[in-house]
């Protein structure tokens, strides 16, 4: 089943009364934002971004040392960002998955896949250490097979996982359709390493924790610059400014603070609907009683989910990239691809028609070439960066904020003896020729999907060159 590109009038009339907001910050416990920095003052370590990077950095640098001195600045508010905007699947893996870690670190990945399995029961403790209220479930994901050439595709990774002691399981398309009932559905893996959350529910969360340990807090607060000194650097935002011995950036897909990272993230809008509670007789004709995360095995994907309320997220497929790195809130609203979204919902689940989405959102994603995380330091060690999660900073988003630690420290710790933290992703051309070549990447992954995954030759040549361009 190859998914159309033109939404019909029933899916667009799903849309009717949406509401043009990400249904996890349309929460009525929201907290009131912090007062912006409009003094001087000093700290240990400033944490610049109060999405999941920086929120686990301050509370792991609080847990390292609890005299330190720690400040988090943010532009907007705690989770305005991807964190606050993606689909709540919080994976084991450090890498983007199964594949995409055992091709780029063979050797290492045993290594990686059990520090990832560590750091989503570190996860977990947490969130029961604090009474984190997140609907935490541990649940599993599932990718499933929507067209023949991909049960090919699972029964390989299946066999090769085994070589690595991970437990993926193939489900056939009666199994599949006994756990989630959808015509499309032709076979499935099972992957247990993955639960599923509320992600602004765990940032709020480990907003009050960071508070509570004596971090300090500054919303609204924008960066202009940063300054080297010898000892410390400085943080000039628009009212005030942080002398800070340690830096961390954790900025996500925002315009950078060190302008030669602009080379190695590109800006990426995803997009997401959220639809109302389902009624009983809906949810018993899907079924998906299981509540794990899904996921189809076409390159212009899709990942849904069910909530504690019974709504089910649907998002993905468009991965849009705007000229000249743009980031603007307008685009986050696109008519065009939440169409889509509800056109490709109802070909999924097509015995839901009827039902109505409440909330419609876009977000923007720090996009690697190599679609994982990368760190370093600069300005002699004093500032130390994560980047490019690629969609899957949830749960990878602690072990980045470790990895900086680690790297502030001037230590060499299992973590930064990684190949895969020493190295960096292969950088993005600049602007003009950006935005044609990631454009053709992404015309060139449709056409695979529309013709039995053939790769072209353009596709073919970024994979030699272990390259790509994934949401």
């Amino acid at each position: 089943m190859f998914f159309s590109t033109t939404p019909r009038q029933e899916s667009l009339s799903a849309l009717a009364d949406v509401k043009l907001t990400p249904f996890w910050l349309d929460d009525k416990n929201k907290p009131e934002k912090t007062q912006p920095l409009t003094t001087k003052t000093e700290s240990d370590l400033t944490i610049i971004g109060a999405g999941f990077t920086g929120l686990w950095t301050a509370l792991l640098a609080k847990q390292r040392n609890p005299n330190l001195e720690v400040i988090i600045i943010e532009s907007n508010e705690v989770a305005y960002g991807a964190s606050g905007r993606n689909g709540g699947f919080c994976s084991a893996s450090l890498t983007h998955g199964f594949l995409n870690g055992v091709s780029r670190w063979e050797k290492e990945f045993p290594k990686l896949l059990q520090m990832g399995r560590d750091n989503l029961d570190e996860i977990e403790n947490t969130i029961k250490r604090y009474n984190i209220e997140c609907d935490f479930i541990r649940s599993g994901e599932i990718n499933v097979a929507v067209e023949p050439h991909h049960i090919d595709d699972i029964h390989e990774e299946v066999e090769l996982s085994k070589q690595y002691g991970v437990d993926a399981k193939f489900l056939s398309q009666d199994e599949i359709r006994a756990r989630v009932n959808s015509p499309s559905y032709l076979g499935a893996i099972f992957d247990p390493d993955m639960a599923m959350l509320n992600p602004t529910q765990l940032a709020w969360g480990l907003r009050v924790v960071c508070l509570k340990l004596g971090v300090r807090l500054y919303e609204g607060t924008q960066v202009t610059s940063l300054e080297e000194k010898r000892d410390s650097v400085v943080i000039k935002t628009q009212f005030g400014e942080i002398e800070s011995k340690k830096v961390t950036l954790a900025t996500n897909a925002f315009p950078p603070l060190i302008k030669n990272l602009s080379y190695y993230v590109v800006p990426v809008y995803d997009y997401a609907l959220m639809t109302e509670p389902l009624s009983k007789s809906q949810r018993d004709a899907i079924g998906w009683h299981g509540r794990e995360g899904l996921s189809d095995l076409c390159n212009q994907f899709h990942y849904y989910r069910t909530t504690n309320d019974g709504r089910i997220l649907f998002g993905g497929y468009d991965a849009i990239y705007y000229k000249n790195n743009k980031i603007d809130s307008d685009l986050e609203n696109n008519p065009a691809s939440f169409g889509l979204l509800s056109e490709h919902f109802f070909q999924t689940f097509p015995q839901l028609e009827g039902l109505h989405f409440t909330h419609a959102w876009g977000g923007v994603i720090d996009t690697s070439s190599r679609y994982t995380a990368f760190w370093d330091t600069v300005m002699n060690g004093k500032v130390a960066y994560s980047l490019g999660y690629t969609g899957l900073g949830v749960g990878a988003s602690r072990f980045g904020a470790n990895v900086m630690l680690d790297l502030l420290s001037g230590e060499k710790t299992e973590r930064t003896k990684l190949q895969m933290v020493k190295s960096k992703p292969f950088p993005f051309p600049p602007e003009p020729l950006r935005s044609p070549i990631i454009n053709f990447t992404r015309w060139s992954l449709r056409q695979a999907d529309e013709n039995k995954g053939e790769r072209n030759l353009w596709l073919k040549l970024l994979d030699g060159l272990g390259l790509g361009f994934d949401s």
